[in-house]
């Protein structure tokens, strides 16, 4: 369940309340009493991240692809 804070609250704990939603926390701002926005993390947090599987792209990777198989991609 996430936690709900008022606006004046947020404001003095803003660190804390940013500390929280990077551990994972969904945390609710109130103004007046009602909801009004949602802190949370960054999907990027995900675990995607260029570069890490292993290995690289082989020169022919760059290469034109040969007329036939162009005819296919393009539905010819």
């Amino acid at each position: 369940m996430p936690t709900m804070v008022n606006v004046h609250e947020a404001k003095t704990h803003f660190s804390r309340l940013l500390e929280r939603a990077h551990a994972g926390e969904e945390i609710i701002l109130a103004k007046a009493g009602r909801p009004y926005a949602r802190l949370v993390p960054l999907a990027s947090e995900s675990g995607r991240r260029p570069g890490r599987l292993a290995g690289r792209l082989g020169i022919e990777f760059f290469q034109p692809l040969p007329e036939e198989e162009l005819a296919v991609w393009e539905g010819k």
